[in-house]
């Protein structure tokens, strides 16, 4: 049996040397406030690529000033962003990984002085802040934004675009009924929640014909809120507007008491998978390389997102390919001790 953790995969027009993902993961590290790359941002996706991961996604890069989740959090919305970025994306292609970016918008979760926005005036918690209800025209505004984010990731050379539907953030805040309680078209039926999305979508796709993901939270854990079926739909529309592969995580768009265990998501990407028939990623509590290649063999997801472990260990595809009895590449400055 060959280890499937490390066979190659190919999504749209562009293949990874496996399927281990680092997971996005914001560093709250652009100290200056700008958004802009710097040496932390350097180091941090750079050892990943030395460590071999297929795919590394940067962490929520935010397409307006005020859809950042903090002040510190990286950014696409001016071109003054694309140097940096271009620059990260030379070092993690020179190791042979695939970069890939996270646009985001944070909504009412944006943790930032000023107004923040969302689909409906309604705060987190009892701790946020409360958000200044979306306006049509704003919406139209920040589906440009998102186009213009990818824009500028195409221009800095990506290969990988997700954009990030999940953890309560601005478009998993239309796509929840807990979180949007509109009247019009974007708000009520199925439709009208994910009329946002699909807008992104339609857009991006009008100027990125490459890979396009989309993650979302899968269950919100609230009765009245959303279950893996009703992604199953969602997963159907993203199919049919071109997106590639869906990435599964869940929660964080209400608060909720969270059971977590290894592997707890790994039924949503599998269901996803199966019923809305489109390509999956796992994440949540993947730890160990046998747990990895698990997934993989009994088809659960078509790819294994890593977040917490490549913190503790970046070299973890190498400790994957020992255990599992595979042969990986190393970089010649590193032969000496990984051979």
């Amino acid at each position: 049996m060959t280890v499937k953790l490390f066979e190659p995969y190919t999504i749209k027009n562009v293949t990874l040397k496996n399927r281990i993902v680092m997971s996005p993961m914001c560093m709250y590290s652009c100290e200056n406030e700008d958004g802009i790359v710097n040496d932390w941002h350097r180091t941090h996706y750079t050892s990943r690529a030395v460590g071999q991961v297929g795919l590394i996604i940067l962490e929520a890069t935010a397409v307006t000033p005020q859809g950042r989740i903090s002040p510190q959090d990286l950014g696409i919305w001016s071109d003054e962003h694309i140097e940096g970025l271009a620059d990260l994306v030379r070092m993690i292609k020179s190791h042979g990984s695939v970069a890939g970016i996270q646009i985001a918008h944070a909504g009412r979760k944006a943790e930032l002085e000023g107004e923040i926005v969302a689909p409906s005036a309604i705060a987190f918690n009892e701790k946020s802040k409360t958000p200044k209800e979306m306006s049509k025209e704003e919406i139209k505004e920040t589906v440009e934004a998102f186009k213009q984010g990818v824009l500028r990731a195409k221009k800095a050379g990506f290969e990988v675009i997700e954009l990030h539907g999940a953890h309560g953030y601005l478009i998993n805040e239309f796509l929840s009924p807990l979180s949007n309680q509109r009247t019009d078209e974007y708000g009520g039926s199925a439709e009208n929640r994910y009329r946002f999305l699909k807008e992104i979508i339609k857009e991006v796709r009008s100027i990125w014909d490459g890979p396009l993901m989309v993650r979302v939270s899968a269950n919100d854990y609230h009765p009245e809120g959303l279950a893996p079926e009703d992604y199953v739909q969602f997963g159907k529309w993203m199919k049919d507007q071109g997106v590639d592969l869906i990435d599964v995580s869940s929660g964080a768009v209400v608060p909720a008491r969270i059971s977590v265990f290894p592997s707890y998501q790994v039924p949503f990407a599998q269901k996803i998978k199966e019923e809305a028939a489109i390509d999956t990623g796992a994440v949540g509590l993947i730890t160990s390389p046998l747990q990895a290649e698990e997934i993989l063999q009994n088809e659960r997801a078509d790819l294994v997102l890593l977040a917490r472990e490549l913190l503790r260990d970046p070299y973890w595809p190498r400790r994957a390919a020992k255990e599992l009895g595979a042969k990986i590449e190393s970089p010649i400055q590193y032969e000496r001790g990984w051979n």
